[in-house]
């Protein structure tokens, strides 16, 4: 079995209005992955995503840049204890 990864990721920029959040679901549907995203009232954009560890990295790549739209400023990264969800959701 691959080793398994869930992390937590706060990503700060502009990361709002510009379909982040469903671009986000996207890529991690497209890796197998699963956990949800949603907006933050600050403006940032939280992500929480559990898979098999090379495929949420390349998650976390991608969210540093984010769709066409985004200025990614920042993302902050930690990993978290696992968790099981059943599909990756935008909340």
């Amino acid at each position: 079995m691959p080793d398994q990864l869930c992390i937590q990721c706060i990503v700060k920029g502009v990361v709002q209005g510009v379909w982040y959040r469903a671009n986000t679901k996207d890529q991690a549907t497209a890796l197998g992955l699963r956990g949800w995203v949603r907006n933050l009232p600050d403006g940032s954009v939280e992500v929480l995503v559990c898979g098999e560890k090379d495929k949420v990295l390349q998650l976390h790549e991608w969210l540093k840049k984010g769709p066409p739209r985004a200025k990614v400023s920042e993302v902050i990264y930690a990993e978290i204890d696992w968790q099981d969800h059943d599909e990756f959701a935008v909340r």
